[in-house]
């Protein structure tokens, strides 16, 4: 996605000042959720079609996500919360066939990984431990393939007591070592977050997905919440 476009757009409608660099820091989140807002949308940082034409910036010729259907798939359902959304929720977490249950009352992070590979990927295999337990999120090391740090693929992360938090990799900061990601449970619904790079255990990608993972975009985490136990 061209993000120095959507800033010089965020810019030209008094939607800034921020810095256009064609990194997204939170001075560019902010500036996108403060349009969204005004323009009746999901206040959420993501950019997704309809504010790209809210904004009149064009889409990408081969848009990211277009290429890979799990992130379309979670990236609809973005906002979405455990209580306020909860109906519409677990509908989705158990439209592959199975579910964890009340996403208010259980950790839900390996149930909306689960959901939104199955619903994209219905052939990928599922084995070991993870076929057993994918809502145990630890278990999702043993998932697919192995991975280098790439867009749409699977960061396995520690949490505190020896239990884990799993979700998609979309950003990184170099610099000060936080991994953007997008995954269920974090700050109870589907979202965006940070996350230290120290806490990562693994990464991996879809065995049954022929084609190369694009590339993680460098973002600027500075000033941003790191999240730090996911709930």
């Amino acid at each position: 996605m061209d993000i120095l476009s959507i800033q010089k757009r965020l810019n030209q409608l008094n939607f800034g000042p921020i810095l256009e660099d064609g990194i997204i820091g939170p001075e560019t989140e902010a500036a996108i959720m403060r349009f969204k807002r005004k323009k009746g949308l999901a206040t959420t940082p993501y950019v997704g079609p309809l504010t790209l034409q809210a904004l009149g910036v064009s889409r990408p010729t081969e848009p990211v996500e277009d290429m890979l259907p799990w992130m379309i798939e979670i990236s609809k359902h973005m906002g979405e919360h455990e209580v306020t959304n909860n109906l519409a929720l677990r509908k989705w977490l158990k439209s592959d066939g199975q579910t964890l249950g009340d996403p208010a009352k259980l950790p839900w992070c390996g149930d909306a990984m689960e959901t939104s590979i199955k619903l994209a990927l219905p052939t990928e295999p599922f084995k070991g431990a993870l076929a057993i337990n994918p809502y145990w999120a630890r278990n999702w090391l043993e998932f697919g393939k192995e991975s280098a740090p790439k867009f749409g693929s699977i960061g396995v992360f520690s949490r505190p007591g020896g239990s884990g938090h799993v979700a998609y990799l979309v950003g990184y900061d170099p610099q000060l070592g936080n991994y953007r990601v997008r995954g269920g449970n974090q700050m109870n619904r589907v979202s965006d977050t940070w996350i230290r790079e120290e806490r990562l255990l693994g990464i991996r990608k879809p065995s049954s997905w022929k084609h190369e993972l694009p590339p993680l975009p460098v973002m600027n985490s500075r000033g941003s919440i790191i999240s730090t136990n996911e709930v």
